[in-house]
């Protein structure tokens, strides 16, 4: 079976490697826009206290977060181990203790379906501060022992190449989709075209241009993302555990005396690729608030991403309504990192005719209008 993926990020990738590794004929085109998710986002793999309960929502979640260890050890027998991934425990630490409340008896409720949870427990402020030293000292946490995290970029990367050695092709160019009658036929790059049985358009924000054309409504907007990431030169961050505030922000450490403080969350900003001043400071101010002890370290980068973001703040995965051979991959929003992979890995299977084992019905994009001027 000949399938294109369009879009490398991780959902996209995913679905090249897995489609490929299933013995697909696979090509993976990516026209490498400035602000894709994948290459600004950081990863904190932790589903278990989300707040989302829709159960189809949840279980693609949890899916993703359980998919990982098994991702890892099917990528390391192709040769690609350096991921960044780690499990190094995850602290829960909001401001309001109910909120602390909340989020113990909600992973503590799950756990019972989700081994890889690991041991939950309360710390006292100073038991946490020596996990995450810079850590305010009168922060309450929950500790997560199974939380991990995971350099989105290094597995985009490294699904890309694995699927390449299981003999996928990669296209770095804008594709545009090729429609005969009722179906996709394929998609054109350049002045290559390349003939398909599937295409799966996993163009993250900027799908809308690319299934406009045939009628089709991607249902994603862009959502801006800003976030930072601060060094220390000679800190050993390497096992530091990952910090959730309980809101859009959030902490995580890499093993290069790194710490990454995320993320704005800018409702219509378009695809406007600029870093503002009440995006940073909002990043920043609320990094601090949860660990002023970072306030001396340097600020090394800020990133922009756009997410895609559902019109229903839902993942959009499925067959494309009205043209045969069409699948869309996308709407993963802030969680892109954790289900990425798991996605990627069941949009395969469906592509491919095969059962997948959670239902992707609940994600169908034929919920969404059929594009204007269609």
């Amino acid at each position: 079976m000949k399938i294109v993926i369009v879009g490398a990020g991780i959902f996209g990738a995913s679905v090249a490697y897995h489609a490929a590794r299933e013995g697909a004929d696979a090509v993976l085109v990516d026209r490498e826009d400035e602000g894709r998710a994948t290459q600004a986002g950081a990863g904190i793999v932790c589903p278990w206290g989300s707040k989302l309960d829709h159960p189809a929502d949840y279980a693609l979640l949890e899916g993703g977060g359980r998919y990982y260890p098994t991702l890892v050890a099917a990528l390391a027998e192709v040769g690609e181990t350096d991921l960044s991934y780690a499990r190094v425990g995850a602290l829960f630490a909001p401001d309001d203790r109910a909120e602390l409340d909340r989020v113990e008896l909600t992973i503590r409720r799950r756990a019972g379906n989700a081994p890889e949870v690991g041991h939950v427990e309360r710390l006292a402020p100073v038991e946490a501060r020596k996990m995450f030293p810079p850590l305010r000292e009168d922060l309450e946490v929950l500790h997560v022992s199974g939380g991990a995290r995971v350099n989105g970029r290094k597995v985009s990367a490294a699904l890309a190449r694995a699927a390449a050695a299981h003999g996928a092709r990669r296209i770095t160019g804008a594709a545009a989709l090729i429609r005969e009658g009722g179906r996709v036929a394929g998609v054109r790059v350049g002045a290559e075209t390349f003939p398909a049985d599937a295409v799966v358009v996993a163009a993250g924000a900027w799908a809308s241009e690319l299934l406009a054309p045939l009628g089709v409504a991607a249902g994603v907007q862009p959502q801006r993302g800003q976030i930072v990431h601060l060094r220390r030169p000679g800190t050993d961050t390497s096992r530091w555990p990952t910090i959730q505030p309980i809101n859009s922000y959030y902490l995580l450490a890499f093993e290069d005396s790194r710490v990454v403080v995320g993320a704005s969350r800018e409702f219509g900003s378009g695809f406007d690729h600029r870093l503002t001043a009440a995006g940073v400071s909002g990043v920043l101010n609320a990094g601090l608030n949860t660990a002023p002890g970072l306030a001396d370290w340097t600020i090394e980068e800020i990133r922009i991403g756009f997410r895609p973001l559902a019109d229903d703040a839902r993942p959009v995965i499925g067959r494309a309504p009205g043209v045969a051979g069409l699948f869309i991959a996308n709407g993963l929003g802030p969680s892109g990192l954790t289900m990425g992979p798991y996605a990627g890995s069941l949009l395969a299977q469906a592509v491919l005719g095969r059962a997948t084992e959670i239902d992707l019905a609940a994600f169908d994009p034929g919920r969404f209008r059929v594009a204007a001027g269609s």
